[in-house]
């Protein structure tokens, strides 16, 4: 044997064992073309709350439900979107935990020029004063974070049950 041949022939049994290492990587699995997110699933004993937000798929954002941040940071050449969004989540995150348990739904952020304001609809678990008293120190403290004023439209209801759209 040549020494050409030597050296195909350990190319051709590299080149065959390298092609079973791809093969062995490759996952054959059945396409999942069904979309997921922004969905609920159905429990087995339907005791789920949903609100009429929570109970519109995706698909109907902009015909039966709004979004939840508006601002026009995200349009082209919009100006700080992702500093918008992170300020967004902790303006969320800062809401949900200063009203401990009293937000009954989505929290909704609206930017206009230099003002935010940020709508919810909370429980009536607390005295007027302490609200009237958690209402100012939020919105003094995300001003100040913010460096922009703050504004919260709040809207109150009974009980949790009062918001409940339909059960899944």
């Amino acid at each position: 044997m040549s020494a050409l041949q030597k050296l195909s022939s350990s190319l051709l049994k590299e080149s065959i064992a390298n092609a079973k290492c791809a093969a062995a990587l490759i996952h054959t699995t059945s396409v999942c073309e069904k979309t997921q997110s922004g969905r609920y699933r159905i429990t087995t004993k339907r005791n789920k709350p949903l609100t009429y937000e929570m109970a519109n798929p995706p698909h109907y954002i902009a015909h039966r439900k709004s979004w939840n941040s508006w601002n026009t940071s995200t349009m082209l050449d919009g100006l700080r979107p992702s500093q918008t969004a992170i300020e967004d989540l902790f303006i969320r995150k800062f809401i949900n935990g200063t009203w401990h348990s009293l937000v009954c739904s989505e929290v909704i952020i609206k930017r206009q020029h230099n003002m935010i304001r940020i709508a919810a609809i909370m429980r009536q678990a607390i005295s007027a004063r302490k609200m009237y008293f958690l209402i100012g120190y939020t919105e003094e403290l995300l001003s100040y974070w913010m460096q922009c004023p703050v504004t919260l439209e709040l809207q109150t209801v009974q009980d949790k049950n009062d918001v409940v759209f339909k059960y899944i």
